[in-house]
């Protein structure tokens, strides 16, 4: 197994299901990086050289470590309930989100919500949007107003990794663009 099909093997274990190699998260998203070589390691080839490299070179940043490198979390994208302790950050002006056209009567009518994740998740330009929406099929793309939401009220969170988060984006904010 490649170190690309490793690292989504460890996006699944850190952001959805721990349990699948017997480890648990705690209440911040973080895993003991000892149990989850060892875990890994039943089925793939892993050792901490293997993770370091892994986390050095994931072009989309989706791990941290702490400082000693004993522990290892996913930056955001968690469909499990952790809190990986994002700080509220003032949100530009306008955000972006990329998605599959199978997706936008949805969008269109409930607006942006985070489905099994925590949250919604949003980019600071247009060609960040388009990659993602590219991964869902025929692309569409909206605009979505976020200093008008936050406004109103609505919290927004940078990820370490520079994805825009949060809760929902109601419809009044977003611009489907054709």
């Amino acid at each position: 197994m490649g170190l690309k099909e490793t690292s989504k093997y460890i996006s699944l274990i850190l952001r959805h299901k721990p349990e699948t190699i017997g480890i648990t998260l705690d209440e911040h998203g973080w895993a003991n990086v000892n149990e989850l070589i060892s875990g890994i390691a039943k089925t793939h080839e892993m050792n901490m050289d293997i993770l370091e490299e892994i986390v050095a070179s994931d072009e989309k940043q989706r791990y941290s470590f702490n400082e000693d490198k004993t522990l290892i979390r996913a930056n955001q994208g968690h469909s499990i309930p952790v809190d990986v302790e994002l700080e509220e950050t003032v949100p530009p002006e306008i955000l972006w989100h990329g998605t599959g056209e199978k997706y936008s009567a949805s969008i269109d009518e409930q607006g942006l919500i985070p489905k099994s994740r925590l949250y919604v998740h949003l980019s600071k330009d247009e060609e960040t949007a388009t990659k993602v929406g590219l991964r869902h099929g025929k692309l569409v793309m909206y605009k979505v107003h976020s200093a008008e939401m936050q406004k109103d009220g609505y919290k927004f969170y940078l990820s370490k990794n520079g994805v825009w988060l949060t809760k929902e984006v109601p419809v009044k904010y977003l611009e489907k663009m054709i």
